[in-house]
């Protein structure tokens, strides 16, 4: 049968396989089917995928569906744009062939979810292939040439979104591998500068953005940067748990496209009153909602745009969803600080904030922005070009001043 195991960690909870339904546009993906097993929605602490996919009280028959939300969910899974076309045209498949990507990539997806097709080979034990800095520098350099994702002629490490990045399994003693097999997985995430300037501003960028998050308090992944000698940044997977003897756990999380059910080209649409709905499916949501404002406040003075529903994940179990570590700080392309004081207030209103909370923690970010941005600069004066560090400290301390003066307006 034409269809993939669905696993969530060491837990089957249903399948996956595409429909008979021929899309009516000839470059459309075709819509796939999920059905969860009886024996996993029967247990206890069972849950969905995502509020998007809800499981049947109680499986079995009529639990299967082919909601375009199934094909929503997993496609945010899947490389996308350039690097999804390079990496299914080097294994013979099309862009569209969202299917015959999931059977090829699925044994190491975001959060907790694994896909294990019929008739593929799995590992008996747990495999490791190495990744030297000789090897990772020749490919960061040649990637014009080859796919990033595809090494030694097949698949390893693909993560969805259009940038190049591969999931990586981080040795205690520092070396970096491919693994695959039961109970491993990556560990980390390694994000190169962009295809066309390793020296790419907005690399440096996002690196300096997420160490200063950390600094004034923010629940970010923790990320490193190397040279091999193109620079590359590592980020630690919140999705990972490294048991002491060496096993890994997967835990799910998923991104708000996905807990919605917005497929990834529509993602720029999502609202933040869309955002701030998920918080009815926490099981604290005072803790939630505070700690997503504060992500709304920083991306606001980094000069992010759009609401970053796709940066923004959530932890997924059988209480619900809490908001998880942030990440993927990148700045747009356009004016920074995009929010004025009406703009606040209509956000407050959409998303059930009151004006008061809206000021003390845009009063209070600003501040410890002002505080610790500069001595972040100064930490990662030897990483960090200095042209970029001159710009965004430009950038995040003239707009922590213009949004601290807005921050009185916004309660009258």
């Amino acid at each position: 049968m034409n269809r993939v195991e669905v696993w969530l960690d060491e837990h089957e909870v249903g399948w996956l396989k595409p429909t008979d339904v021929q899309p009516a546009a000839t470059d459309a993906p075709r819509r796939l089917s999920l059905a969860y097993l009886e024996r996993w929605t029967s247990e206890v602490l069972a849950f969905p995928l995502a509020p998007s996919l809800p499981m049947p009280p109680r499986g079995g028959p009529g639990s299967e569906s082919s909601a375009q939300e199934v094909l929503a969910f997993f496609d945010h899974l899947l490389p996308a744009g350039n690097a999804r076309r390079r990496i299914l045209a080097a294994q013979g498949l099309t862009p569209d062939d969202s299917y015959g990507a999931l059977r090829l990539m699925g044994r190491d997806l975001a959060g907790a979810v694994r896909l294990i097709a019929e008739g593929l080979q799995r590992p008996a034990g747990p495999v490791q292939r190495g990744i030297s800095p000789d090897e990772l520098s020749e490919r960061l350099r040649h990637r014009d040439e080859r796919p990033f994702a595809v090494w030694d002629g097949q698949v390893r490490g693909a993560l969805g979104g259009e940038r190049d990045k591969l999931g990586i399994y981080v040795e205690r003693d520092g070396s970096w591998y491919f693994v695959d097999g039961p109970q491993v997985a990556s560990t980390h995430v390694l994000k190169p500068a962009s295809d066309a300037n390793v020296g790419d501003d907005q690399f440096f960028d996002e690196f300096f953005c997420m160490r200063l998050a950390a600094r004034v308090g923010l629940d970010v992944a923790p990320v490193q940067l190397h040279t091999v000698p193109e620079p590359v940044v590592l980020v630690e997977r919140f999705d990972r748990q490294r048991l002491e003897d060496g096993r890994v756990r997967r835990l799910h999380a998923i991104n708000a496209c996905q807990a919605l059910g917005v497929p990834p080209a529509d993602q720029g649409g999502v609202t933040f009153a869309q955002l701030f709905s998920l918080l009815a499916h926490s099981p604290t949501p005072l803790v939630d909602s505070r700690a997503l404002l504060r992500w709304t406040v920083f991306r606001q003075l980094i000069g992010c745009e759009g609401t970053g529903a796709t940066d923004l994940s959530f932890f997924v179990d059988h209480g619900g969803l809490r908001v998880a570590p942030a990440h993927g700080f990148t700045r747009g392309t356009g004016q920074a600080g995009a929010f004025d004081a009406q703009a606040w207030a209509g956000f407050g209103r959409d998303c059930d904030i009151a004006p008061r909370s809206i000021t003390l923690e845009l009063k209070r970010l600003c501040e410890l922005v002002r505080a610790q941005a500069e001595g972040v600069a100064r930490e990662l004066a030897d990483d960090v070009p200095q042209p970029v560090i001159e710009r965004v400290l430009g950038r995040l301390l003239g707009e922590s001043d213009r949004q601290a003066a807005l921050a009185s307006e916004i309660a009258r």
